[in-house]
């Protein structure tokens, strides 16, 4: 199995990126919160991966932190979840919130993910419940998606929240969240 590529990123369009492993081209499907930390094209990127082999396909996914593919993992490991669902859920929830609405059985804020239905959030929400750990992250003020997203690539909410106090609020959550991996690289928290 495939387990993590490095190599230089060549094309971004979401959800599909193509990364060059000494010449030769991984297409990869990313989720979102993915996305948004990519390098600009023509940059070294690393990322954790997951093979899904199917009679028709052989499809990679890639993804940013080694949480980020063990919550797609747990995700693949429920009834009527496929690959594209579990990115789907990756994309429109981070880490965190996703953690938050189980625990609180908010089954509400999944139903809001194309292609989450009523009795799949349910499903879900009941199948993660004693596998995803950790209390969902508090807003910070209007902000909690970057701070969300920091979190969600690894980083302490003490770290994240330093960060994000410092980040222009007029910024887009992707610029943002560049803004807060940029302080955070740093070493300024």
């Amino acid at each position: 199995m495939i387990g993590r590529i490095t190599g230089k990123l060549l094309e971004k369009h979401p959800p599909l990126i193509l990364v060059d492993v000494n010449g030769v081209g991984y297409e990869m499907d990313v989720p979102m919160s993915t996305y948004y930390v990519l390098p600009a094209t023509g940059e070294s990127v690393s990322l954790y991966t997951h093979l899904s082999i199917r009679e028709d396909a052989h499809v990679l996914y890639g993804f940013s932190t080694l949480e980020e593919r063990k919550v797609f993992r747990q995700l693949l490991r429920i009834s009527g979840v496929g690959p594209k669902l579990a990115l789907s859920v990756l994309s429109g929830l981070s880490i965190a919130e996703l953690a938050g609405a189980v625990q609180s059985g908010e089954s509400g804020r999944l139903v809001r993910i194309p292609g989450v239905g009523k009795k799949t959030a349910e499903r879900l929400v009941l199948e993660l419940r004693d596998k995803l750990e950790g209390p969902a992250v508090i807003p910070f003020g209007g902000k909690s998606d970057v701070l969300n997203a920091l979190v969600a690539l690894g980083y302490s909410e003490k770290e994240a929240s330093g960060a994000v106090s410092r980040i222009d609020p007029n910024l887009s959550t992707e610029e943002g969240i560049r803004a807060g991996l940029r302080m955070l690289s740093r070493g300024a928290s």
